[in-house]
């Protein structure tokens, strides 16, 4: 090369001159001819090297985000984004076989201008893509829609017209020599595609086609992570429920308990059931679910699996071959595994561990405190400690105010009179007993008419019941008082009725002992609110009533004996009427008055 400091063609060529400084150089130094051959033939490899360096740049930095990114849909983009780029094409874009509807579509583009064209989808062997895809060969054309190798449809030309598409390079992406989809790159003039470009678009095929199968196994690999962790989860959970109905058995848990801890541990809503489909406790179901969770009950305590029906799960609670109980889990709208599954159905197991248990104690609980309570009315139990101890058993107070309620039923009636009884005294923490024909219930209560109610109640409307206050040292003489007062319902025929000695009045006297206390409590329940203005006001509306029985009613008379004007004993009535209530002058309710009136005086002499 001349060494007289004029430019030669190499230092054109560092400096990226244009072609047209070369020709000037040859033109005015024709002997410089064989230098621009040289120098033409290092442009045209520097070209070269450059153009592979950027293809191995992008090739580099696609693989090194199937590394670096973890999203299919963010790796797919970033590769027909960059093949785009490198290609000089106008648009990219992936396509995925649907193998169930042989047919391939539009993953993810660039460069796209319709929607039409990125929702398309070619039937397999229709078309370039679609041939492309079907038969995992490269194919090209330098115009598509004069092209007549292909399969050309309607909708395909006109999306393709759409985008103005001309040129057209198509790659497979293949998995294991299986054609799952394909590689296109598209120009919107008539060109060629020369090797390197069909080998470099293959090159990004192959990063596509590795992106997806890592995707695939990411996928199965993370639903297996997803898998192996609810199940853990599952049995950490049923651990858990297990740990804790096995507390609750301990602790003498009931039904509502074992309930709240599977409604907890499996995230929805439990029934506990009798066999007959009545809440026991928990959040019930639809009334129109009933009838086909009460069948599938049927079936889980014939095979002691759940069942599920109806978006329900359904274990029943065997015991003894016994079906005892029914649990439902419902609300929960999702599926239980087979760890959830055993797990309710241990909740079953426990449900019916539980009423056994209950039941068990119930019985003991129910002969003890018959035994007591008869040992009370006869009078048999007499050691203060031995009784208190006795009590204690059932957590009955013997120091608190007691009330006895007595049902004298037939004799057909006595055996589930004596059940409902029972039930009774549990609700009220008291005992109860069948005694020489009698259904007695003593609890802690100063409400001895509460008491008999409620025993009425679990007898039938038609029960007639005696009610007497006590305390544990006076229960003999209570019960006789409240079986006097149920012996009196009956025989005034007020049957289904509750009363005790002192509400019935005269009658109760007539029937009763007529004891200076049962006096009082007549005299208190017949004259008590006229008795009480008389005493709090310094009234004489005693004395006004008593003259008024006296004189038969008439008013003068009435007035005269007690020196004061008609008017002031027309009023002295009216407030008499007042206390009282409406009908006392009816004939059964004045005898009534009348004959505590003259108690009345005869307890003043």
């Amino acid at each position: 090369m001349p060494d007289n400091g004029e430019q030669s063609f190499v230092e054109l060529l560092y400096t990226g001159a244009p072609r047209a400084e070369f020709d000037r150089l040859v033109a005015e130094r024709p002997e410089t001819a064989g230098e621009y051959d040289v120098a033409l033939r290092l442009r045209e490899l520097i070209a070269r090297h450059r153009a592979r360096e950027a293809e191995l740049s992008a090739l580099y930095e696609t693989a090194h985000d199937l590394t670096a990114i973890r999203d299919l849909d963010e790796v797919l983009s970033a590769i027909v984004r960059r093949a785009r780029q490198l290609l000089g094409a106008d648009m990219t874009y992936l396509s995925l076989n649907d193998e169930v509807e042989g047919a391939s579509y539009m993953k993810v583009t660039a460069g796209a201008l319709t929607r039409e064209f990125q929702d398309l989808r070619l039937p397999l062997g229709t078309g370039l893509l679609g041939l492309v895809a079907q038969t995992g060969a490269p194919y090209f054309t330098e115009d598509y829609q004069a092209d007549e190798r292909f399969v050309h449809r309607g909708y395909i030309d006109d999306a393709v017209a759409g985008e103005r598409i001309r040129a057209i390079l198509g790659v497979p992406l293949l998995v294991e020599g299986r054609v799952i989809g394909a590689l296109l790159a598209v120009h919107r003039t008539v060109r060629r595609f020369p090797p390197d470009e069909v080998s470099l678009l293959m090159s990004f095929a192959a990063h596509a086609s590795v992106a997806l199968e890592n995707a695939r196994l990411f996928a199965r690999l993370d639903e297996a992570n997803r898998t192996m962790a609810a199940h853990a989860a599952s049995v950490e959970a049923a651990a858990m429920a297990h740990e804790q109905m096995t507390g609750l058995l301990l602790a003498g848990g009931g039904v509502a308990e074992v309930v709240d801890v599977l409604a907890h541990v499996l995230r929805g809503k439990v029934a506990a059931w009798n066999p007959a489909g009545t809440l026991l406790a928990g959040v019930d179901v639809e009334p129109s679910a009933r009838p086909a969770i009460l069948a599938a009950a049927s079936g889980s305590a014939r095979s002691a699996h759940t069942a599920h029906v109806d978006g329900a799960w359904v274990a029943a609670a065997v015991a003894a071959g016994e079906h005892v109980a029914t649990l439902v889990l419902h609300g929960g709208g999702r599926a239980l595994d087979p760890v959830e599954q055993r797990t309710l159905e241990r909740g079953a197991l426990v449900t019916a561990l539980v009423l056994v248990f209950a039941h068990s104690v119930a019985e003991a609980s129910e002969r003890l405190g018959t035994q007591l309570l008869v040992d009370l009315v006869e009078g048999r139990e007499t050691d203060p400690d031995r009784l208190r101890e006795r009590a204690r058993r059932h957590a009955f107070d013997t120091d608190a105010a007691l009330a006895i309620a007595t049902a004298v039923v037939d004799h057909d009636d006595r055996a589930p009179a004596a059940r409902a009884a029972s039930g009774v005294a549990m609700q009220n923490d008291g005992i109860s007993a069948a005694h020489h024909g009698d259904v007695l219930v003593l609890a802690p209560t100063t409400d001895p008419l509460a008491l008999g109610r409620a025993l009425r109640s679990a007898l039938g409307r038609s029960a007639t019941v005696g009610v007497a206050a006590t305390t544990v040292g006076e229960v003999p003489a209570a019960y006789a008082a409240s079986r006097r007062a149920a012996v009196a319902l009956r025989a005034l025929g007020r049957t289904g009725e509750v009363a005790s000695e002192s509400t019935l009045g005269m009658a109760g006297l007539l029937l009763g002992d007529a004891t200076p206390g049962a006096v009082s409590d007549y005299l208190e329940a017949t004259l008590g609110p006229v008795l009480e203005h008389d005493a709090r006001r310094g009234t004489a509306l005693l004395p006004t009533l008593a003259a008024w029985f006296d004189h038969a009613g008439a008013l003068v008379p009435t007035a005269e004996a007690l020196h004061v004007h008609p008017n002031t004993v027309r009023q002295r009535l009216a407030r008499i009427g007042e206390l009282l209530g409406q009908g006392w002058r009816d004939p059964a309710r004045a005898l009534e008055i009348h004959v505590a009136i003259k108690l009345r005086l005869l307890q003043d002499v």
